[in-house]
């Protein structure tokens, strides 16, 4: 009797059951790698926004942007970023601008919000231990109440 070529419904088994143990094996990985990418991209979101709140202040102290009595120097809102305001210094009003877009929130659920909605904002005014709005933007924040890898809460960074 001649054996015909293939495999047995055993050897298939077995073969099968290890492709499920090593996917089950990489699975993490890939999230753990994924969250990973996530917790960069907010690293690079808030140090473009900082920056830029940063920038918007010194041409503020330097004098380049119009600002009231009272008023810190911090932008109003951070649309203006991009916006752009007048330079008091150039004799045709040109423009200053501070971001080209505005990045969102990596870890913010909706991606129908605009990105300025997807950040939370902290007023000069404002406490460090209870960041809230006000009339200016001082800083930015995730509104995530999730942990980093790092065991830090992203609220935090």
């Amino acid at each position: 009797m001649k054996r015909q070529a293939g495999f047995t419904l055993i050897e298939l088994l077995v073969t099968l059951s290890l492709l499920a143990i090593l996917a089950s094996a990489a699975l993490p990985l890939a999230q753990l790698q994924g969250q990973r990418d996530r917790e960069q991209a907010l690293r690079a979101a808030l140090w473009e926004i900082r920056g830029a709140i940063d920038a918007y202040k010194r041409a503020s102290d330097e004098g380049r942007i119009a600002k009231s009595v009272g008023n810190s120097g911090y932008p109003p809102q951070l649309r203006v970023l991009v916006e752009g305001v007048p330079d008091q210094t150039s004799p045709d009003q040109k423009r200053i601008y501070f971001l080209r877009r505005l990045p969102r929130d990596p870890f913010f659920p909706d991606s129908r919000v605009p990105a300025e909605q997807s950040w939370g904002l902290r007023s000069y005014a404002s406490p460090p231990d209870a960041p809230r709005a006000g009339d200016d933007v001082y800083d930015v924040f995730s509104l995530s109440p999730a942990i980093g890898l790092d065991g830090q809460p992203y609220r935090s960074w």
